[in-house]
């Protein structure tokens, strides 16, 4: 092969490539060869080496591979900064997002340590923050509060309840384990996904998914929070509609609105307001985020000490935090069959939301991130936080992003942030009793803020990409409408549908030549494109399987303008009539010999009559396609439902005397096809060509002799020994239209 550069233009001089030389030359390996057997992979699988066991080892333990080659100089500073910074953000997000899950504040400080320590082990990411999030904490609320509702843990003397009094304290320890038996079982299923390699499952959450996802969970943790803002006490709604039941009892409520709450509410959300936007504005001048939730939180806890808002103004506050750390407990086995539906949902939104912003600092920084390892490490954490009371975590934007901006480098930051974290729960939890849950509640709103700005994709998508924008407003309808789980399933199926409806029904196009070029492109989206006479060019934008085999042959049926069960009843009809005016003529002539003396004269008027009916007939079998080129380019597999629809599109337009040839086939739809026996005598792989310009110049060197088009050089390529001159259409004229005014003339 031959190739020179000149100014950007190119000569290419080849021979011809069908499948069968193509496979000759390239010596393309047999399917025994490339796939083993099962024995020879499994014997492969079990076999010990030094080099295997030690890699398992560090793919299993990604610590071992990056803290021996740690550098303090380098990283230490950093990391320690940033790891305070995000350290100083998980108490008051920790215990704000625990109200979320209707778990003690205390239980957030736990989650907030206990996973990001396992983490450290066992994760491939350096920049994300594991602990509390949004999302789940809504959903492990939503789980806690059906499980373990306050109407079950009413205090009563004999018969009478004594004025509906809860007894808080067995209803909050019944919910801790609740969430912890939740958060074993989604740990157990993320770590048996990541080990049988099902870390691909996060690639079915797409963004528009995910974002209208966290963006429907952003108004149910507001309408969560209502009832702190404004100091309510409305009832407890579950399953689908839920939402907008618990919306309308608190508006119907409004009126009973607890003043001196809605007063440390107003105040906390201005001051958070109002900071955020300051310090947005100072952003590039700062060195260091300004912890303004932690600020918050120790004025609302200095200011309520003082002036003992619980007592004198009956203003909810937190409330006992016990110090120190809580023994490991077995979580109770005997919730798992009530909360398996929950902790798939968590486990699979919890892992959906840590890979995208792993992958995105991952590609940022210039590192892999392994997704199966990811999944394990995620799983890990769950199960063993589950052990020490914790509730499900995953990676947290706003924490991730405080991590990745302070300078943070590896998994060291993390350990940082969790000895924050330690300090406080050893030490300093006592003083945060008095923390008002109104000032928690505002935090929750206020760091939702980046969420509802994710409306702005509406207008994007409705510009970009319809099915997305679809996909976007059937999750966030859905996810509103029908609760977090079975909105999250909702939106799957949808989006998964919106995959096989665009399978389905795919793009059919007839492609002709760009002029000068071995290119051809659908002559309905471009004008200077033109068809080959005779040759029919035709594309599917999808793989031809089960699902649109039917409407493949269809179009191609529509595109090619050649119908040919249509065609097939025309021809014996015609055979037909055809036959039987040969027998009339026949018997004409016979009639006539007994009439005449001379036999010669009753011959060739035979012979005269014969010809004429036959002349007569076979002018109305003829049409201009004499070629159908199936580009197959955009196939990657095929199955036994498209090999026999392949099967009688050959056999069918054989019946009508137009040859059949596929191009661009890749070599695994190749195996495909010569698995499923489609290669017979009739039809071999020299019907298969390397691209669509090898088989249009077959179908020309073979068929086109017939053809009376205008010509040009061809200056891009020469397969034959003598240069071979491609036909130029006259025309652009649609195909299928020329076809049918000559098949019903």
């Amino acid at each position: 092969m031959d190739t020179t550069c000149r100014s950007g233009k190119y000569s290419v001089e080849r021979d011809l490539l069908d499948e069968e030389k193509l496979e000759e030359i390239s010596q393309r390996k047999t399917y025994a060869e490339t796939h083993p057997k099962l024995t020879e992979r499994l014997k492969d699988s079990l076999r010990c080496t030094v080099p295997k066991l030690k890699q398992r080892i560090v793919q299993s333990l990604p610590v071992l591979y990056w803290l021996p080659r740690y550098s303090i100089w380098d990283y230490g500073m950093p990391d320690l900064i940033s790891g305070i910074s995000v350290g100083i953000m998980h108490l008051p997000q920790g215990m704000a997002y625990s109200l979320l899950a209707s778990l003690p504040p205390v239980i957030g400080l736990y989650t907030s340590l206990y996973p990001a320590l396992v983490y450290f082990f066992f994760g491939t990411s350096r920049h994300i923050s594991i602990g509390t999030f949004t999302v789940l904490s809504i959903m492990v609320g939503g789980v806690t509060e059906r499980l373990a509702p306050d109407t079950d843990f009413l205090v009563t003397n004999g018969t009478n309840s004594t004025g509906g009094r809860v007894d808080v304290e067995a209803r909050d320890l019944y919910r801790v384990q609740v969430a912890a038996a939740t958060t074993v079982l989604g740990g157990l299923i993320q770590v048996v996904l990541g080990l049988v390699k099902f870390g691909f499952v996060g690639t079915y959450l797409s963004e528009p998914l995910v974002r209208a996802y966290t963006t429907a969970a952003a108004a149910h943790a507001v309408v969560a929070q209502l009832k702190y803002i404004f100091g309510l006490f409305p009832k407890r709604f579950s399953g689908s509609f839920s939402l907008v039941y618990t919306l309308v009892d608190v508006c119907s409520l409004l009126p009973k609105t607890h003043f001196p709450t809605l007063v440390v509410s107003v105040v906390s959300l201005g001051f958070l307001i109002a900071a955020k936007e300051l310090t947005s504005c100072l952003s590039p001048k700062r060195p260091l985020p300004i912890p303004l939730e932690l600020i918050t939180v120790m004025a609302a806890t200095l200011i309520s000490s003082y002036t003992y808002f619980n007592i004198n103004y009956t203003i909810s506050v937190v409330g006992e935090i016990p110090s120190g750390l809580s023994p490991p407990s077995l979580p109770k086995v005997d919730l798992f069959g009530e909360v398996i539906g929950d902790a798939f949902a968590l486990a699979i939104v919890g892992y959906a939301i840590s890979i995208s912003l792993g992958k995105t600092f991952a590609l940022k920084h210039g590192y892999k991130v392994d997704s199966n390892q990811e999944l394990v490490a995620l799983g890990l954490s769950n199960t063993v936080g589950g052990f020490f009371q914790c509730y499900s975590v995953c990676s947290s934007m706003s924490r991730s992003l405080i991590q990745e901006s302070t300078g943070g480098k590896t998994q060291m930051a993390g350990i940082v942030s969790a000895v924050i974290v330690l300090v406080t729960i050893l030490k300093l939890g006592p003083l945060f009793q008095e923390l008002p849950k109104p000032a928690l509640a505002a935090i929750v709103v206020v760091n939702l803020k980046g969420m509802f700005k994710q409306y702005s994709d509406i207008p994007q998508l409705w510009r970009s990409n319809k099915i997305d924008l679809a996909v976007w407003l059937v999750t966030w309808v859905a996810t509103l409408l029908f609760n977090l789980d079975l909105g999250l399933a909702a939106s799957i199926v949808f989006a998964l549908l919106t995959v096989i409806f665009r399978s389905q029904l795919p793009t059919y196009s007839v492609l002709g030549q760009v002029p000068g070029t071995e290119l051809y492109e659908d002559i309905e989206t471009h004008r200077g494109v033109r068809e080959i006479p005779g040759i029919t060019i035709f594309r599917s934008s999808a793989t031809v399987y089960f699902a649109n085999a039917d409407f493949y042959v269809e179009a191609l049926k529509e595109k090619s303008g050649l119908n040919i069960s249509k065609i097939i009843v025309y021809k014996q009809r015609e055979a037909a009539k055809q036959r039987r005016r040969e027998r009339r003529a026949e018997r004409r002539a016979r009639r006539q010999a007994k009439r005449e003396d001379d036999g010669s004269s009753s011959e060739d008027t035979l012979s005269q009559d014969l010809e004429r009916v036959s002349l007569g007939s076979l002018g109305k079998w003829t049409w201009d396609v004499h070629s159908i080129i199936l580009d197959l380019t955009t196939a990657n597999f095929i199955d036994t439902v498209a090999i026999k629809t392949l099967r009688n599109i050959f056999r069918d337009f054989e019946e009508i005397s137009v040859d059949v040839y596929m191009a661009g086939c890749q070599a695994k739809v190749v195996e495909q096809l010569d698995l499923g026996g489609f290669f017979t005598e009739a039809v071999t792989k020299r019907h298969i060509f390397a691209s669509v310009h090898d088989a249009v110049l077959y179908c020309q060197n073979y068929r086109g002799a017939s053809t009376t088009p205008s010509y040009v050089e061809y200056a891009v390529g020469h397969p034959f020994s003598t240069p071979l001159k491609m036909p130029i259409a006259t025309s652009g004229s649609d195909h299928a239209a020329v076809n049918k005014r000559r098949f019903h003339s």
